[in-house]
Formats: C-alpha cells, structure tokens, sequence
C-alpha cells in the first residue's frame, strides 16, 4: 500500500503508468503468469468478455483488447485469494463490518454456499439443495408476490438476466430493481420520445468517420478507458473534440497508447481535447440549450443575409416533429439567465455553437456526468434536440453514444429485466411460455429501499452486485435490508451487501466470467450486449475457483425449481435450460424477433447487432418521427432550492458531486490510488475550488466532514474528508463514492426517471474538530 500522499500527476492518461499498474495487479493477486494468459483471452473470439465496462470491442477479435480497469477487474476474479468457511468461522458479521471495502473484497473468491448463524453471528456451510429450498419457502410463504424484490447487476449473462425474470414474472411480480436504475435510466426514459428506442444508434465504424466529437459528463480515463483509443484515433486525423465535464480529468487531456511504441518510448502521447468545458453541477442542460441558441441565431442570420442555411431543412421536414415550438422556446431564452444556470459564458457556448456548425459528421456521447442529476431526462433530450438541427442522427459517423457502465447492463434490459415491462413484452412471454405474466409496474431501487423499510419487501434476491453500498441513503438503505426476512446475494467475491443482511440470509457463490462453465460435460458460453448493441459469446478460460461454484443459470434454476415446482412452455424442470445454454437462447429467439436465429448468429465471427432502427432513420415513436422536444429552463435550480432551505447557512452550501478513483470501479475498490487526480494512499477527500474554500475560511490539507442539507430534516453526514484543492467550478465540490452516498437522500432523484441524483447533492463543509 502506498503512502498517503497528494501529489500532482503530470503524465498522460495510459502508458507506462497503466502498465505498471496493471504487473501490480496480476503481482498483488498472486497471479503474475496465470494473469497474463488470462488477459489474452480477454474480449477475444474463444475467450471472454471482460467483466468490467461495456465499450465495445474491434470485431470481438483483436489482438490485445484490455485496459488497465479491465485488467484489474480480471485480476481481482482470477486472484488465488480464498474466502473458504474457515474464514467465516474465524470471522463475525460485527468484526467483518468493521472493516473497509477495499479490504473486504481483498480476501478473495467465495468458494461455498454460506448461510447466516444468528446464534453465533457467522455464516456456516450450507448444502446448494438445503440454500434453493429455504428461499423457496420463504418466497412460498409471502402472501403476496409482490413482497419479494428481484435485483440484477450489470454483470448477468443475457441467458441468465432473461431465466431470472421468467421465473419471477412465473412467481408473480415485476419487482426488478436493477443496476440501471441508478446509472442511465434517464436515457432509457429520455430517448424513447425522442427517437423510438433507448439505446445508442453508433458502431465503432461511426467513430472513424466522425469528424467532430461531443462527450458530455464522462471520464473514460476511468470508467471506460479502451474508449481512449478510438478518442486517440479521431485525434490524430484531425476531428474536433469537446468535452464537457465537471472535473479535467487526464485521459480527456492527453494519452498515451500502451500499444503504440512511438508513444511507449517517447514518453509522449495524443492530446484529446480541443475544448474543454466545465459546467457547474447540473448546468449541462442550459449549456447545451445555449449552444442551441446559438446555432439557431446563426442561421437566421444566414437566411436573412441570403446565405446557405445552416440547419437541415430537408431532414427537419421529412423526419422529424415539433421543430417550431422548440426553436421558439429557445429563441425566448436569455443568454444572461443561460449562463447563471450553466455556469459557462455566453461566448464559450457560443465557440461551442460554431464547432458544432463546422461539423460534418457529430457524435454526441454521455455517461452518468449527465444521468445523475434532476434534469437529465431533459438534459438528454435537449442533446438530441442539438443533433436532430443539422441531421446528425442515422447517418454515417454520426449519431447517440450513451456510454452504459457494466459490462452486459444493456442486454439485460434488452432481455426483460426491467420494473415496467411493456405490455408487448408481456404478451409475446405469455405466449410463449402459456402463462399469464403479472401486469402491475413493480419496485425500481429506490422504491424498492423504501418499501423494505416500510414493511413491504419481505424477500431480497440480488443477482451480483453490492446493494447496501451502492445504493444512496446509506443508513436508511441498511435499516431496509436489515428488516427483510431473507437477503440472498449471488456473489463471486464478498461485499459489504452479504454484511448488511436480513433475519435470515444466504451468500451464493457463482462461476466468474472468466471461468470455465461445464453442464452435462459440455463447455458453456454466455452472451452479452455492449453499449452500441453488439451481441457475441463469452467463454470462460480458467478453472473455477472452487470445485462448489455453480453458474448463474444454475443458480437461477435451482431457485425456481424449489419455489415454482415446475417450469415453463412444457419443461418440466428448469435445469433441463441448465444442460445447454443453447436451449435458452432458443427461447429468448422465441420471445424477441430481434433474436431470431439466435443460436447461428452469434457464432459469427464478432456475434451480431441488434436492430437500431434511429441508425437507419427509422423511428418507432407514436408519431413515427424523431421529436424535438421542448423543456423551458427552470425558475430555481436544485442548488438554489438547497440554499433557500439551508437559511442563515445558505451561502454555505456547495454541490457535491460523488465519482469514482481511479483504482475503482463501480463499488468495487482495487487500490487506494486515483493517480491521474494526484491522490495516493487514501480515499477520504474532497475535492474544492481554492476560493470557495478561502471564503469560507478553509484551506487545502485540513480536514472537515461533510453535511447534507435537504428538506426532510434527517441528518446526513460523512465524517474526516481530506480537502484538496482542485480545478472545479465555484460552488461545486466531488468526492468519492461508496463513502459519500450517505449524503443523498433517498428521495433526492431525476424527474421522470427516479435515478439518484448523485452528482448534484446539496452539503456543506464543517471543520474537524481537532
């Protein structure tokens, strides 16, 4: 462990820095050459998908097709590390809880099924039968379905997320709080309207021919780094990229290509951006709404002066609606009040404005920067309202890029994991399967924490993930967990989640993605969808981790076996899916037309694309165009609702935005390093502007808690953060997640989309007592 320390990093993003980091990884794991091979395999034809993010890869064939994340995330699955029943025995729930993240899921891979001891506050050894048929009964035993909650993370195989929601929706409820609800469902609400689906409508092949780039609230460097490579590529021949982003972030300034020699041993690398935009917390809508403007006032411009007009006419009239009340609505705008709400100048959203006129070929891309705030459904609608101006939708190099974070959180989605099933949906899997399928919208995440704390939620299933750390309100989200009769956690590593549990309480260890997957002596492989809507088979390379491991479906089926009895569409039982996974892609072929000939497919070479009909200009609205949309600015912005009800203390309150370091991904926590940002040894900062921190007579090296202000009047804090002066706007403040969810409150989500909006809480910072 390095020693804590803040010291500025200088380098570009990747280089020697991410291979370094990444010998540290395989070494610290106990896997230096086992590691190696493994990363070969890694998003390769015979191999597997990394486990990590959903970028998509080149073909699903290149030669060397990992970033320093992935590689981390294979590391820590592959690890020789063991958290084996001695462990739990030597082990109390009390002493483990006491303990930080990173150091919980440093133990290793779970190696046995474990069910939770009250008498003794440990988990002990139980039998797989013994595990599926005490949640069958408890889930027999619910008078009401729909008392019983079903999570899934990103990481489920489509072949297990689309087993998981037949047998719940065969139990009887909708009840699918999912990893999506936290992170893009503003784009799964927002896009729909707008162009008829809720996905991106770009390929890789559109990033070679794009000529202009707009990345909005994200930071690949991090989150998704083999994007750095084709950000490098459209660099280097000369395409224009603007990002706009809270923080300046290392790898949206310079990288270094681990696989570009020239760069290797020139200690050099590729500049990324050509504008860099800083909005304040939140004020991504009024500053895309500004470039609008300006796009807008140029062209009337150019019409009155008798020249070329700069929108797409043709397009505008032939594909799309509504055109007239959105410019109007825009054009009423002033830019003075554009400029409070964004915190950007009228003259950089102008320079802005211009770059997207020059722009032949513009692709607009955004992550959670975007999604995790009030307005982001009308963040993302006013970004494609940007892109419908000039055509830049269904063309080639162009078009949406919303860069999803899990590896298969899309194709979850695409499959059937989701709380509000459409009625199509739900006839076509009654057809199928002949049953009645439950009709009633079920429990997104945040409903479904405040119906466990209300009494309502009895059973909770998660499929991966760490629920009680991911989630906001942390002290309310464990007061729910810990009132369920029975928490269940499908798990490769342990987690907080499995600590913060039910009266009863059951850890289920599953095969990782990396791991060999043998039913009935055949090798098995599992299908993801990234985030442009590939679909291609994953094969694990490696030996699973213990002899007890069962994969999802396995576990899926045991499950429904011992509530449901049966299963469906004239099988008896649902392992006989279990025996060959090609048998379920059978029925998800049957289920969606988009799968069809599911099975032959994806064994070409590099799998196949879904269907994205706004690719090709058509769109599935109720209109059957795509739709501007209008989405006036609002009266007070989040920040001023806050200072109002802070009162005496109003000036006071700055926006904390929560993100990630560099050595994490999602809550997983791989080191205590965010070297890019300058941090080392630590993770208990806070990121400020130098003059918010001089008014309020703070300095950079003290350390301080953070307190949250909200109108419900519960006290929210986190305690001991470091401050570090940081190139942020005024008034906005970031620090990192898990630490600092506690501080959102549970009611605190985006209009329309129920996300959590975590980039935009309202604290202010008190000094530590000495």
């Amino acid at each position: 462990m390095s020693a804590s320390k803040i010291a500025p990093y200088h380098r570009p993003a990747g280089g020697w820095g991410a291979l370094k980091n990444v010998a540290i990884q395989l070494v610290t794991q106990g896997i230096p050459l086992k590691g190696a091979r493994t990363l070969l395999s890694a998003n390769q034809p015979s191999g597997f998908d990394c486990p990590g993010c959903a970028w998509p890869d080149r073909d699903h064939a290149s030669t060397f097709e990992f970033c320093e994340n992935g590689a981390k995330a294979v590391a820590a699955e592959a690890t020789r590390r063991r958290v084996t029943p001695d462990f739990f025995a030597a082990h109390s729930v009390t002493d483990l809880l006491a303990l930080d993240d990173y150091t919980l899921e440093g133990y290793g891979r779970l190696t046995h099924p474990m069910r939770y001891d009250a008498a003794t506050d440990r988990y002990a050894p139980i039998a797989w039968d013994d595990a599926f048929t005490l949640i069958g009964e408890h889930l027999r035993a619910l008078p009401d379905p729909d008392q019983a909650a079903f999570y899934t993370s990103g990481r489920t195989s489509n072949e297990a997320a689309f087993l998981y929601q037949l047998f719940v929706r065969q139990y009887g409820t909708n009840n699918f709080p999912d990893c999506s609800n936290m992170c893009h469902e503003p784009t799964s609400v927002g896009l729909p309207p707008t162009v008829g689906i809720g996905k991106g409508t770009v390929t890789l092949d559109d990033f070679e021919q794009a000529d202009t780039l707009l990345l909005f609230g994200q930071n690949p460097g991090t989150n998704h780094p083999r994007m750095l490579g084709e950000l490098r590529e459209a660099a280097r021949r000369g395409a224009t990229i603007v990002s706009v982003n809270l923080l300046h972030e290392r790898g949206l300034e310079r990288f270094a290509d681990p696989q570009s020699p020239t760069e290797m041993l020139s200690l050099g690398g590729t500049a990324i951006s050509n504008h860099y935009v800083t909005p304040a917390c939140g004020g991504d809508f009024a500053f895309v709404k500004g470039v609008i403007k300006h796009v807008l006032e140029r062209d009337a411009l150019a019409r009155a002066d008798g020249e070329p007009a700069w929108l797409d006419d043709a397009f505008i009239a032939e594909h799309t609606h509504g055109f007239d009340d959105f410019a109007a609505d825009v054009r009423r705008e002033r830019w003075e009040d554009l400029e409070r709400a964004s915190g950007v100048s009228q003259a950089q959203m102008q320079q802005i404005g211009e770059v997207y006129l020059r722009g032949e070929r513009v692709i607009a891309t955004w992550g959670m920067g975007i999604t995790q705030h009030r307005h982001a459904v009308a963040t993302i609608q006013m970004i494609v309202n940007l892109m419908l101006l000039r055509g830049n939708i269904g063309r080639p190099g162009a078009g949406l890029c919303p860069v999803r974070g899990h590896s298969n959180v899309q194709g979850d989605r695409t499959v059937g994991i989701n709380e509000k099933p459409s009625p199509d949906f739900l006839d076509r899997l009654g057809q199928v399967f002949a049953f009645a399928p439950p009709r009633r919208d079920g429990l997104n995440v945040v409903d479904t924490i405040s119906a466990m704390r209300d009494g309502r939620i009895k059973v909770f299933v998660c499929m991966g993930g760490n629920f009680a750390m991911a989630t906001p309100d942390t002290p309310r989200t464990w007061e729910g967990l810990r009132q369920c009769d029975l928490t269940v956690h499908v798990a490769t590593k342990l987690n907080r989640s499995h600590l913060v549990h039910g009266r009863d309480a059951l850890i289920l260890p599953c095969l990782g993605r990396t791991e060999i997957d043998v039913q009935e002596g055949a090798v098995q492989g599992i299908t993801v969808e990234d985030s442009m809507s590939m679909v291609h088979l994953s094969y694990g390379i490696n030996a699973p981790a213990s002899e007890h491991l069962r994969s999802e479906l396995a576990i899926v089926a045991g499950i429904a076996q011992a509530t449901m009895g049966h299963a469906l569409g004239g099988v008896d039982d649902w392992h006989w899916y279990v025996q060959d996974y090609d048998r379920i892609r059978d029925a998800i072929a049957a289920t969606f037309d988009d799968f069809a000939d599911f099975n032959r497919r994806v064994r070409q070479r590099g799998g196949f694309r879904l269907p994205v009909p706004p690719s090709t200009r058509q769109w599935l609205t109720a209109n059957a165009r795509a739709n501007f949309t209008t989405h006036p600015l609002p009266h007070e912005m989040p920040i001023d609702v806050a200072r109002r009800q802070a009162g005496e203390r109003s000036a006071e309150v700055l926006q904390l935005a929560t993100i990630r370091s560099h050595d994490q991904y999602n809550t997983t926590i791989y080191g205590l390093n965010d070297r890019y940002r300058g941090v080392f040894g630590q993770r208990r900062v806070v990121f400020a502007n130098a003059q918010d921190l001089d008014a309020r007579g703070l300095r950079a090296g003290e350390r301080v808690d953070l307190v949250g202000v909200w109108h419900d009047g519960v006290a929210r804090r986190a305690d001991d953060f470091l401050l570090v002066a940081y190139d942020i706007p005024r008034g906005c403040i970031a620090a990192y997640y898990p630490e600092t969810n506690a501080l959102v409150p549970l009611d605190a989500i985006t209009d329309g989309a129920g996300t959590p909006t975590s980039k935009s809480i309202p604290v202010v910072l008190e000094r530590r007592a000495a």
